[in-house]
């Protein structure tokens, strides 16, 4: 159907159709392949440009004919000098057309004029035509909703986690940021991009209201967690009195930091500290029975800390990430994850 409407359409608009739609795709695609750092997308694009560039040309050139037509030429299809010169001296010895009186031999009615039609008028209609499918093509991922992009979808949903009853704790003042408002927060549509596995949906996300453990329900430390076929990612948020810079001595006194892999750094002006930790693998058996297995050691999960404000006065906000497999993305990926999210956290959970 494409290939018999370029045949059917007259040059001056196929041509300046071909470039308007073959700059937009070229340019959109070599913005995303930039951005994405995507190889084979570059080809495209520069193809697509390349392809422009000569439709480009064709045009130029067909103008410039229309500007400068040949009078003539020779058997060969080179004119000569002396074809050149006769042409010349007959345009100059041709009589003028004497003008016809009004009226003789015209047949009654009006008359439209043989007129051949104008080159830039079909071109700038063209490109009016195809103007608006052009933008809709530039700003397609940032207006339309991207139903079919599985890179920036989200396919589960943290609505199960809003109607859960919340501890006395997070009644205080200021108050701690729940569970569903991590999850909102954790659940991303570039959560998959971010991890480096931009072709994943999330298979499930949810966000609970917990309290810490040995604490007996006085320190707050709500948690979401967004599952991909990949990573599995963790965020959480403790609300007590222990600064990240205690945290990090309290690693050292008891000899853990080479076992942990520890790597202090500051992310978003807030001291961070970067660990490693096995996850926790519990079988249990659904049986007639009911019996389960002893408590195993998971795959290596890595983790980023931050604290809760500049000034480390205790709390940080936990962003964990592991896979079944034990495959670990690198520490870039932690810290891009936090740069996204933790600004987005509502700024009453700060304390």
């Amino acid at each position: 159907m494409l290939g018999l409407l370029l045949r059917v359409l007259p040059f001056w608009v196929r041509e300046p159709l071909l470039i308007v739609v073959g700059a937009v795709f070229g340019a959109r695609i070599t913005y995303l392949a930039v951005h994405d750092q995507d190889r084979v997308a570059a080809v495209i694009g520069a193809v697509f440009l390349v392809f422009t560039a000569i439709r480009v040309r064709v045009v130029v050139r067909a103008l410039r004919a229309r500007r400068n037509p040949v009078p003539a030429a020779s058997a060969d299809g080179a004119p000569t000098d002396a074809v050149a010169r006769a042409w010349a001296q007959a345009q100059l010895a041709a009589p003028a057309p004497a003008p016809a009186p009004a009226g003789a031999g015209l047949p009654p009615g009006p008359v439209t004029a043989g007129k051949e039609p104008n080159p830039w008028g079909q071109a700038v209609a063209a490109v009016a035509v195809f103007a608006a499918i052009a933008a809709a093509v530039w700003l397609g991922p940032d207006v339309l909703p991207a139903d079919n992009d599985t890179s920036t979808s989200r396919a589960a949903s943290c609505s199960d986690t809003e109607d859960e009853e919340l501890p006395a704790v997070y009644g205080k003042t200021p108050r701690p940021v729940t569970g569903a408002e991590l999850c909102e927060a954790l659940n991303r549509p570039d959560l998959a991009r971010l991890l480096g596995t931009p072709t994943e949906t999330a298979t499930s996300a949810s966000g609970t209201s917990n309290t810490a453990a040995l604490t007996d329900g006085k320190v707050a430390q709500p948690e979401a967690e967004v599952r991909f076929d990949t990573y599995t990612v963790n965020l959480s948020a403790t609300y007590n009195e222990l600064s990240t810079a205690q945290y990090v001595n309290l690693l050292k006194i008891a000899g853990t930091e080479g076992e942990k892999d520890l790597r202090t750094l500051t992310v978003l002006g807030r001291p961070a500290l970067l660990s490693s930790d096995p996850t926790m693998k519990i079988e249990i058996s659904l049986g007639d029975e009911g019996s389960s297995g002893p408590v195993q050691q998971g795959p290596l999960a890595r983790t980023l800390s931050v604290a809760l404000d500049s000034k480390d006065r205790g709390g940080s906000y936990d962003i964990t990430v592991w896979s079944e497999s034990g495959a670990l993305p690198d520490d870039g990926v932690l810290l891009g994850i936090a740069e996204k999210i933790l600004p987005t956290i509502p700024l009453r959970s700060v304390r």
